[in-house]
């Protein structure tokens, strides 16, 4: 696996793949720079070594050259958060561009226009790849959030790199994260999957089943392993057509010696609204008309137990309805729990958007191992795909 240490980019104009595909306020101002900063590392390595950048993103989903999805409105925050003039160039390819990147000296930096202004990128065109790759020397992938997609820019440009590719540190890191979860962590491992639906959850469940000890199924999803156990769940959430699946997840669970847990008690509601009233019940014993919102108190706990004892810990999905004040408890109690886990040492791994939004609204974000910046390329990892953004690196 080539990273950014195999090579010295003295003199040499590196062509990086970032994502910077963040969210703007009306006003066009950046209002969540953490993908920005997530690639500060790599810019940087690259400018001491004596290197210029020549970075290149999408922003949105434009149709066509829309100056409100412009790399642009972007520019000057990149600037402030690297501490380096960025210079802006108002295409991603063609000659202005290549002349702006061939004038590029060691030091410099480079922003190049959305790459999605052109339709060829989504679909991987090998002539606009080859038009993207005279602008630099060597390419690096530092875009983990778009892996999963064979664009041009993250996947097929690398076949004009022979020899002059490698991984980001960004990239790097969320691999190796998890790898450590899926190959190399010290058991016991556990994974805990939460979110509203099974459905969007099995391929990960089928494939994580041989390598975790523990799984903690919980959120929307956990209903549907009460109903198809014979519970009674009232009006909470469920799959029925997924009950057949549930109940072979538990068989093969059993058999591979893996322990689930299963929420025992729910913060049921009236009503699916902040000011619905409220009680703790049994999760099998849900009345009619009532729904599960949040996990109870014994599940609280009995989840905080498997998470203490567990040396290796992903979190993908959320306990609750934790958008809702009223019930976020669950979801802040399993981050107050995996937070004091990875202070006694074990490796905790955050992934996807839920998760993700979860720990950074309730302050965790520096209390876990890692925080996986990619929502889909991050759970087709889990699902064991073989993301194109990062085979091409490794071909």
């Amino acid at each position: 696996m080539k990273t950014l240490n195999d090579f010295n980019f003295e003199n040499k104009k590196a062509l990086i793949r970032v994502d910077f595909n963040v969210p703007l306020n009306d006003k066009f101002e950046v209002t969540d720079a953490t993908r920005i900063v997530s690639a500060k590392p790599t810019i940087t390595k690259i400018l001491e070594d004596g290197g210029s950048c020549i970075l290149m993103s999408h922003l949105g989903r434009p149709k066509g050259f829309q100056d409100e999805f412009s790399l642009k409105h972007i520019a000057a925050k990149v600037e402030d958060i690297l501490g380096v003039n960025v210079k802006f160039v108002l295409d991603c390819i063609g000659a202005d561009v290549e002349a702006a990147a061939a004038s590029l000296e060691p030091g410099e930096i480079l922003l190049l226009e959305n790459l999605r202004f052109y339709k060829e990128e989504t679909a991987g065109d090998v002539g606009f790849a080859e038009k993207l790759s005279k602008l630099g020397d060597i390419y690096v992938n530092d875009a983990f959030g778009t892996a999963h997609r064979a664009h041009a820019s993250t996947t097929i440009v690398a076949q004009f790199f022979e020899g002059k590719k490698c991984f980001g540190s960004l990239l790097a890191q969320e691999i190796d994260s998890i790898k450590k979860v899926m190959e190399t962590g010290e058991k016991p491992v556990l994974a805990i999957l939460g979110g509203a639906k099974v459905s969007s959850k099995i391929t990960i469940i089928e494939n994580i089943l041989d390598k975790v000890d523990h799984l903690i199924i919980g959120g929307g999803m956990a209903f549907t392993f009460v109903k198809a156990q014979g519970g009674k769940i009232g009006n909470s959430i469920c799959e029925d057509d997924k009950m057949e699946l549930a109940l072979d997840i538990l068989k093969q669970a059993k058999e591979k010696n893996v322990q689930i847990h299963i929420p025992v008690d729910t913060i049921a509601a009236d009503d699916f609204s902040n000011d619905a009233n409220k009680q703790v019940v049994d999760i099998n014993a849900i009345p009619d008309g009532w729904e599960g919102v949040d996990a109870g108190p014994k599940s609280i706990k009995l989840f905080h137990d498997v998470v203490l004892a567990s040396k290796t810990i992903l979190w993908n999905g959320p306990l609750g309805v934790f958008e809702m004040e009223s019930f976020a408890n669950g979801t802040i109690e399993l981050g107050n729990s995996i937070a004091e886990s990875t202070k006694n040492g074990a490796f905790s791994l955050v992934g996807g958007g839920d998760s993700v939004a979860a720990v950074k609204q309730f302050g965790f974000e520096n209390k876990v191992s890692y925080v996986s910046t990619g929502g889909g390329a991050m759970l087709e990892s889990l699902e064991g795909k073989t993301l194109p953004g990062i085979a091409a690196i490794l071909e």
